[in-house]
């Protein structure tokens, strides 16, 4: 008699014990989303070829001023010291030219892939097709990858980049 009203106390228990729930995280990398999925856009290509002309005018900057160190050598191994001097002052003076050109231009093409993966539309889009992942495949929380520094590690199972790339894709009938 008293084995079933054992078993009968401890049903009730299990019950009124709240089950555990688990919390699930994704992460995803919305930079990588955008240029992937507005690849061929007009602001995408415009923001490639900014970058192409800064990147040349890197070259043809940093060729200038080897071409000056190169002319530089060949003053010293002349002796002509008056020479020497002018090269270094314009070695100088153009490489601050240079480094101050690529921060500069570096900051603004930044700036410029921020506002275009910032927009509206592409938000609202890829937002929905997230919040469709999150919920279709149980994850609770989303971040973004690129903009939290608080991430250490992470398993790339978690990673839905690819799989958000692929629905926009296809909802968009690429």
């Amino acid at each position: 008699m008293k084995k079933p009203l054992f078993i009968f106390l401890l049903f009730p228990l299990g019950i009124v014990l709240p089950a555990q729930q688990l919390t699930r995280f994704a992460v995803v990398d919305l930079s990588r989303v955008y240029m992937a999925f507005f690849r061929d856009s007009r602001a995408v290509r415009e923001w490639e070829e900014s970058s192409v002309q800064v990147q040349r005018e890197l070259d043809r900057r940093t060729k200038e001023i080897q071409d000056l160190q190169s002319r530089k050598v060949n003053a010293e191994m002349q002796g002509n010291e008056d020479e020497v001097q002018r090269l270094e002052n314009l070695i100088y003076r153009r490489s601050e030219a240079l480094r101050d050109y690529y921060q500069v231009r570096t900051r603004e093409l930044e700036e410029r892939k921020q506002r275009l993966s910032q927009s509206d539309s592409f938000l609202e889009q890829v937002y929905d097709e997230i919040r469709f992942i999150a919920e279709s495949e149980g994850y609770s929380t989303v971040l973004n990858l690129k903009e939290n520094t608080g991430i250490l590690w992470y398993s790339p199972t978690v990673d839905i980049t690819e799989k958000l790339i692929q629905n926009l894709i296809a909802k968009a009938g690429r």
